[in-house]
């Protein structure tokens, strides 16, 4: 990370505003990783501001008056499209993915269409309403996952394999979006793949003593073991990247996104969703997979500040 690039980027880059918090299900997270962007983005010298995001965001942007946007907001209002069309009328620049890449990633049921119509692996699924039959869904699946369709961090998620249960968790997950879906549920082993500018960075396996990946295992657990690279074979890895990467083209996603992946114990991918602003604190899994190439905390904000600037 050369000075006189650094210094050049800096002046591009003009006033920079770090988006954060907002009022999604996702707040808590995306308070850390904006105040960890602030925090780096303040170190390599830039001209930063921070806002945490409410109902005044419009009238709040047009006071700060920003040459660039760093969205960290994580969740609903932030990662569905809704803050990037904001920007896109006030004619910002801002970091990450594009309305319609964001809005597609978001919606977990409008994206698995699209890779079933492309041919990509990804669970059946199905959306759940207060009508379904849950007797049926059981016999039919077996254990499912239940989800909000668009939603975060494993927020509202469970895992459900009797039909008296799955009323319940139905109920659970439409606290937190106005639709909900199951997906079929499969055993072996999760993933989670950085892409930034179409570059990949190296995938993390992930390791819990729960049944899944939830909030807990994410954010709280200290014995959650993640796993960077994975001792993958070659033939496996090209597998795995080649998906991931077809994932984030098919939603049309830019910047930096992460994918999620399941492979089943007899060793099938198969994607779960594409995350368009996943997290960024220093134990987040995108920080830590550039670590193994390299590439420190503030060194991977330049660079993403750097190819925004880059691309507009």
């Amino acid at each position: 990370m050369g000075t006189i690039n650094r210094e050049q980027i800096i002046t591009a880059a003009g006033h920079v505003l770090v988006l954060k918090g907002g009022m999604s299900s996702e707040r808590e997270i995306s308070l850390l990783s904006g105040e960890a962007v602030f925090a780096a983005l303040q170190r390599l010298g830039f001209n930063v501001s921070e806002l945490d995001v409410g109902t005044d965001v419009i009238a709040d942007i047009q006071r700060l008056q920003p040459d660039n946007v760093v969205n960290m907001l994580h969740g609903k209002g932030g990662e569905d499209g809704l803050i990037q069309g904001v920007l896109e009328t006030m004619n910002i620049p801002y970091t990450g993915s594009g309305v319609l890449a964001s809005a597609l990633a978001m919606d977990k049921v409008r994206s698995k269409f699209i890779w079933q119509r492309l041919g990509l692996p990804t669970a059946d699924f199905e959306i759940l309403d207060e009508n379904t039959d849950c007797a049926a869904i059981i016999k039919k699946y077996g254990t499912v996952v239940v989800k909000p369709v668009s939603g975060g961090s494993s927020i509202g998620i469970s895992i459900v394999s009797k039909a008296e249960q799955l009323k319940a968790q139905y109920e659970n997950a439409h606290q937190f979006d106005d639709e909900v879906m199951l997906e079929q549920y499969i055993k072996g082993k999760e993933f989670s793949v950085g892409v930034l500018f179409g570059e990949l960075l190296p995938a993390i396996e992930l390791s819990t003593k729960r049944e899944f990946f939830d909030y807990e295992a994410k954010y709280v657990d200290e014995d959650t073991q993640v796993k960077c690279p994975p001792d993958f074979e070659k033939e496996v890895e090209d597998r795995l990247s080649n998906l991931v990467m077809a994932a984030y083209k098919s939603l049309g996603c830019s910047g930096l996104a992460r994918v999620d992946v399941m492979q089943n114990e007899a060793g099938d991918f198969f994607l779960l969703e594409v995350n368009t602003v996943p997290g960024m604190t220093s134990h987040s899994f995108v920080p830590m997979a550039a670590r193994e190439v390299g590439m420190n905390f503030d060194e991977l904000v330049l660079k993403i500040l750097s190819s925004e600037l880059d691309n507009q």
